[in-house]
């Protein structure tokens, strides 16, 4: 019997993984993470390592499987939240849950799951896995979910073959509803808990106070730019190659010298992201307000009126060489090499069209048509069909 380490979140996915790895003759073993201590930044009573602890120890009774809670505070602060400190101190807005998925669940957390002698880590992740062979090797794939209102390919689209030989995700092939009744029919005490949300692991987490523990409150000016300014009318530009024209495309504009009003205060350009609408409290505009740029060195944020201001849309990004991570290492691209593929900007868009363009010092994402609020630190994500080829952080 192969054995198996399940991350049991307390949530319905992994009860079901469980007890479907069970089926298929996996010796298994429910492993819950406690990633948090803090519960000062917790919203309302929601303790949810506790609540969520107590489930996973519930569901792993009920199907007879050994259990243990691991305390992975200790790195999860070292790699996610600091990373995230770092990240908004310097205007970029992070990604802490396809963070989580590399440098935690499949990484500090798989390092434990080896050590108690398992062959394989499970999720509770809406994807599938594929193996192919190329060369007389194998290569592992990183495919979508079958239900495409949940697919989560996109939170570990920075896996790596090493990861992912390791990886099962059981629930893959199957629908939410699906894992509801299975959940059901076992009576199990997760079946219908409502989806966490927020922070990996933390629950929710009330981010600007969040981020008020390490950045101070400052207050700044919120400026409103016209989406008729001078800085949107870029005249026909002459470029002497591609990479000079993608690098254009993919600039942050500077609003500096640009003529806009002042409409509100803020209380720190870091807590804000582009493409935001929330939290502004600025009325009396005609269309809603959106943050179209943040300066974090001079604490300004800039925005404009409406989700068609022309201030939000690029139709490239940037991916600095060291940032640029493929999933299947044997299709990566080499200088002045593209490739067609699908992309995202983010959990849940729909995927548009683009092509990679590899440079000497990086690789511009170009899309067909441009793109709202691409933002600093996020991760775009490339596929070829329903296979996550590889992965980005925008820089």
């Amino acid at each position: 019997m192969k054995r198996v380490v399940v991350g049991l979140s307390g949530g319905v996915d992994s009860s079901v993984a469980a007890y479907l790895l069970q089926e298929q003759g996996y010796e298994v073993i429910g492993l819950f993470m406690k990633n948090w201590h803090d519960d000062s930044v917790t919203i309302s009573n929601e303790c949810p390592w506790l609540e969520d602890s107590n489930d996973a120890l519930l569901v792993a009774e009920k199907l007879g499987i050994p259990f243990q809670t691991v305390d992975l505070s200790e790195e999860y602060k070292e790699k996610i939240v600091d990373y995230m400190f770092k990240e908004y101190e310097q205007g970029r807005t992070p990604n802490p849950d396809v963070l989580c998925n590399r440098e935690i669940k499949f990484d500090v957390f798989m390092k434990i799951a080896m050590s108690l002698g398992a062959d394989y880590v499970a999720t509770g992740h809406y994807c599938r896995k594929g193996i192919i062979e190329n060369n007389g090797e194998e290569v592992y794939q990183l495919l979508a979910g079958k239900d495409d209102n949940k697919d989560q390919s996109y939170f570990l689209c920075q896996l790596s073959q090493e990861q992912l030989s390791k990886a099962l995700f059981p629930i893959g092939e199957l629908t939410k509803p699906e894992v509801r009744e299975i959940a059901a029919k076992l009576d199990l005490i997760t079946a219908e808990k409502k989806d966490s949300q927020g922070l990996c692991f933390i629950g929710k987490v009330r981010l600007p106070e969040f981020l008020q523990q390490k950045l101070q409150p400052k207050e700044g000016i919120i400026i409103e730019v016209s989406s008729d300014a001078d800085i949107f009318n870029e005249t026909t530009m002459k470029f002497s190659n591609e990479e000079e024209a993608f690098a254009f495309e993919s600039r942050n504009r500077d609003y500096t010298n640009e003529r806009g009003k002042v409409v509100g205060k803020h209380q720190g350009a870091h807590y804000f992201t582009k493409g935001q609408r929330k939290g502004l409290n600025v009325g009396g505009t005609k269309e809603a307000l959106f943050v179209i740029e943040t300066d974090v060195e001079k604490n300004i944020i800039y925005t404009g009126q409406g989700s068609s201001h022309p201030g939000l849309y690029k139709k490239a990004l940037f991916i600095k060489n060291e940032e640029v991570h493929w999933i299947r290492e044997d299709l990566s691209l080499q200088p002045n090499e593209t490739m067609e593929v699908m992309a995202r900007i983010r959990y849940r868009q729909p995927l548009q069209k683009a092509t990679l363009h590899q440079f000497e010092n990086g690789m511009y994402v170009v899309f067909n048509e441009p793109q709202s609020a691409i933002t600093e630190g996020q991760f775009v994500a490339w596929h070829k069909d329903d296979e996550v080829l590889g992965s980005g952080v925008i820089s």
